[in-house]
């Protein structure tokens, strides 16, 4: 069994990355893949780079290339439900795009045309995993399950926002982790998108972001490590 885990920046992965058994680096497409162990168990670590393009792209070659049997995406996101606060965690039910937009063709809004979903359901063990994990780890704050949605653009708008809660009840917004959901499902593979939010997705986003990065990615990690500790084969 093998992970492949998945943060968009160095600061979603670098504590990973400190912390693991490195055995090997790999390089494809530009990007540095580290294999090794990790809490017990085996992974490839990758940061993939921000966006959608990016990040089905990284998450396809784990698959193809180093053959990884599940996929978990750690990192930060902002939030779009009011209740959420910065620090809390989201743990995704399912993902979609939330800039795909097919409906002159009679699509609902989100929906990819020619397939058959609205959305990417993460795995539900690994989902009933990271709640149990983010209870145990959380100090402070909620933990949340719902719906991740993404797109290319950081959402720092209230009106923005808005759209996102009323068009998908969105709980969070981020930019990979549907392109990642989508790769794994078309692959059959189960995956799992975890988010520590780092800003509120409003007028304040930029600062809020550029502050609690760090804290709001070591929460993500130390809800990570809970996982892979626990996940039995």
């Amino acid at each position: 069994m093998i992970f492949g885990i998945i943060g968009a920046m160095d600061e979603e992965i670098e504590k990973i990355k400190n912390e693991m058994e490195i055995e090997k680096k790999f390089v494809k497409a530009k990007t540095i893949f580290y294999k090794g162990v990790f809490e017990g168990k085996k992974i490839v670590l990758v940061r993939c780079g921000i966006g959608k393009v990016n990040a089905a792209i990284i998450t396809q070659l784990l698959i193809s290339e180093y053959e990884v049997d599940i996929i978990i995406n750690t990192g930060v996101a902002g939030g779009v439900k009011e209740e959420i606060e910065i620090g809390d965690i989201v743990v995704s039910t399912d993902v979609l795009e939330h800039d795909f937009d097919a409906t002159s063709f009679g699509y609902p809004l989100g929906q990819i045309p020619r397939l058959e979903v609205l959305g990417f359901n993460a795995d539900k063990y690994l989902i009933d995993l990271a709640i149990n994990s983010s209870e145990k780890e959380l100090e402070y704050g909620s933990v949340y399950k719902g719906r991740i949605v993404s797109g290319d653009i950081f959402v720092s708008s209230q009106e923005m926002k808005k759209k996102l809660c009323d068009n998908f009840n969105a709980y969070c917004v981020e930019m990979e982790g549907a392109a990642i959901g989508h790769t794994a499902y078309i692959n059959n593979k189960p995956f799992l998108i975890i988010r520590s939010i780092s800003d509120k997705a409003d007028g304040s986003a930029n600062d809020n972001f550029n502050e609690f990065v760090d804290l709001a990615s070591e929460r993500s990690v130390g809800i990570l490590k809970r996982i892979l500790k626990s996940y039995k084969q």
